[in-house]
């Protein structure tokens, strides 16, 4: 199967989505907060640095919950407003 390339605007929310799960991990590390949502902390790192742009839903909500974000503070945050 080959993946379609993502678009730049793709690119830019994976980068959005990944400083908001940084800055809500704090002084968390990343091992307790990948551990507490299911995910391996190497998950964690690609996410928050936009090397996995697109992480499955459930991966986010996964960590919105441990982190204590809702899924509207994601949508606040990671998608650009309409022009």
């Amino acid at each position: 199967m080959v993946r379609t390339p993502l678009t730049p605007e793709e690119r830019e929310r994976g980068e959005r989505l990944g400083l908001l799960l940084r800055a809500a991990r704090g002084e968390r590390s990343m091992a307790e907060i990948a551990a507490a949502a299911g995910l391996s902390a190497e998950t964690l790192r690609k996410i928050e640095t936009g090397r996995a742009p697109t992480p499955a839903f459930f991966t986010v909500a996964a960590l919105a919950g441990v982190l204590g974000l809702s899924m509207d503070d994601l949508v606040t945050h990671c998608v650009p407003a309409p022009v």
